[in-house]
C-alpha cells in the first residue's frame, strides 16, 4: 500500500488508521484542504518547530497525503492567509513556519489541547461563557456582507431542521462565521479554537427522540438562533448578548440531545 493510500484510508476510516505513524490521517467531515491545513498546524506544534523552521515541500504533502496538487495548493494559501506559514521557492525551499505575533502564538497553543486529556463538555462550557462576549462584538462590527452571509447560513440550518447531522454542522458554520466578525483577535481565536476541538471530537448526533419530536426541538432551537442573528443584524450588543445568554442557558437547562453541542 502507498503512503498516499493509506491516508486516503485514513480519511475513510480513521480507527483503522489509529496509531500509525507513517501517514498522515486527515480530519474528516471538512473539506481537504481545510483538513490538511489543521493537520500542518499541528503538525507544526507536535514536532515543537519554530518560526522559521522548515515543514515540508508541497509535493512531500502531496506523497504523503495522495491528495491532488491543486487541493495541496489550496490547503497552503490557506494557511499563508492565516499567517501560519510562508512559502520559500527554490532548492532548500518549501514551507516554513511563519513569524507568530501573540495572537497567533495563542492559536496554536489551542491546538494543543488536542493532545490532552480535556473533555467536550469542558470545552463546550469554555465556549458557552463566550458566546455573549463574541454576539456583542460581532453586534458592534458587522459588516453588509457579515449580515448577507449571517442570513445564507441560518437559510441553511433552517433547510437541515429535518437532518440532524447536517442542522449541528450548519449550527457550527453560522457560529463560526459570527466569530469570524469579531474585531477583539484574541477572543475570535479562542473561540474558533474551542470551536474547532468540538468539532472534531463530537463525532456523532445521538438522541432518543422520534423524528417529530426532534423536528419540534429543532425548531424550537433555530428560533434561539434567529433571534441571535437578528440582534446582531440590528447592531445592538446589548440585545445580542441577551440572545447569546438565552441560547447558551436555553442548551444548559436539559436539552434532550445531549450529543449536539450546539
Amino acid at each position: 500500500m502507498s503512503i498516499g493510500q493509506a491516508s486516503l484510508g485514513c480519511q475513510e476510516v480513521m480507527r483503522e488508521c489509529d496509531g500509525y505513524t507513517g501517514y498522515m490521517a486527515l480530519a474528516v467531515g471538512v473539506p481537504k484542504a481545510e483538513a490538511l491545513a489543521r493537520h500542518v498546524e499541528e503538525m507544526i506544534v507536535s514536532r515543537r518547530l519554530m518560526p522559521g523552521d522548515r515543514i515540508a515541500t508541497k509535493d512531500e504533502l502531496r506523497q504523503d497525503t495522495g491528495l491532488a496538487r491543486a487541493t495541496v495548493s489550496e490547503a497552503v494559501r490557506l494557511l499563508q492567509s492565516q499567517g501560519r506559514v510562508v512559502v520559500r521557492p527554490g532548492p532548500g525551499g518549501g514551507l516554513f513556519v511563519a513569524p507568530t505575533d501573540p495572537v497567533v502564538r495563542l492559536g496554536q497553543t489551542l491546538l494543543a489541547v488536542h493532545s490532552e486529556p480535556v473533555t467536550v463538555a469542558d470545552a463546550v462550557a469554555v465556549r458557552d461563557s463566550l458566546e455573549p462576549l463574541v454576539a456583542a462584538d460581532a453586534a458592534r462590527h458587522r459588516s453588509a456582507r457579515d449580515i448577507a452571509d449571517l442570513r445564507v447560513l441560518l437559510d441553511a440550518m433552517s433547510d437541515a431542521v429535518a437532518d440532524p447531522e447536517r442542522f449541528l454542522r450548519a449550527n457550527w458554520r453560522l457560529h463560526e462565521r459570527i466569530a469570524q466578525i469579531v474585531a477583539n483577535k484574541v477572543l475570535q481565536t479562542i473561540y474558533i479554537g474551542l470551536a474547532q476541538f468540538i468539532q472534531d471530537q463530537a463525532l456523532a448526533v445521538s438522541h432518543d427522540l422520534s423524528p417529530h419530536e426532534h423536528a419540534v426541538y429543532k425548531q424550537h432551537r433555530l428560533h434561539l438562533h434567529v433571534d441571535l442573528v437578528q440582534a446582531i443584524i440590528s447592531g445592538d450588543p446589548d440585545q445580542a448578548e441577551l440572545a447569546a445568554r438565552a441560547h447558551t442557558l436555553d442548551y444548559r437547562s436539559g436539552a434532550p440531545i445531549a450529543a449536539e453541542v450546539d
